[in-house]
């Protein structure tokens, strides 16, 4: 996947905050702009995360692993998903978001690890890869910046996804449960409606 530049990445990012700010106070689910970058047609997952300012706790995060519709038109669905659909939190009040911070994750299609379970551990790497099991009908996803944020070595990254998707932390060591590693190019806004950058998770 060709990495977007640093303003495609500004612009899914004010585009987001738009569209949620619209939602919001208008209840209008926003078009493109009519300035969209051509790039930003292609198909390609993304996350929309939000998290509150300054403690950077999670407000919401929600939104496509899998590249099956055109980036922006994702990037909008995932915006009002994040805000008001989260099943963690109570929607979004707009007197909120002038202190929730705007995250933007644009992701790689996922790749299957077709590995021994044990060998798993060897197939991934903290901060680099975002990880997706799939096991029955049970699945869980989490960004590559999770286990960065919270200082997990690679078996606890795989233990915590097995957790997301709702199953037991050793899940991983069960052959019958699939696992998918993906990168992810990360843009944020510094501070609400502040200076947006492309995070480096890793050097």
């Amino acid at each position: 996947m060709e990495l977007l530049t640093l303003k495609e990445g500004k612009f899914l990012v004010k585009l987001a905050r738009k569209t949620i700010e619209d939602y919001l106070n208008f209840g209008i689910k926003i078009d493109p702009p009519e300035n969209t970058p051509s790039r930003l047609f292609e198909e390609r997952g993304v996350f929309v995360t939000l998290k509150r300012y300054p403690s950077m706790e999670l407000r919401g995060c929600i939104g496509y692993p899998e590249p099956v519709m055109p980036l922006v038109f994702a990037t909008i669905d995932a915006a009002i998903s994040a805000a008001i659909r989260d099943p963690r939190f109570y929607p979004v009040r707009p007197e909120e978001l002038r202190d929730i911070l705007v995250e933007v994750t644009v992701l790689t299609p996922p790749e299957p690890l077709n590995v021994p379970p044990e060998r798993l551990p060897e197939e991934i790497k903290v901060g680099r890869d975002g990880l997706i099991v799939r096991c029955g009908l049970a699945s869980g996803l989490l960004l590559p910046q999770v286990p960065v944020e919270w200082g997990w070595s690679e078996e606890e990254f795989l233990s915590q996804t097995c957790v997301k998707a709702g199953l037991s932390p050793n899940c991983w060591l069960d052959p019958r449960c699939q696992f998918y590693r993906f990168q992810g190019q990360i843009f944020t806004e510094v501070e609400p409606f502040g200076e947006i950058v492309e995070e480096k998770i890793i050097e």
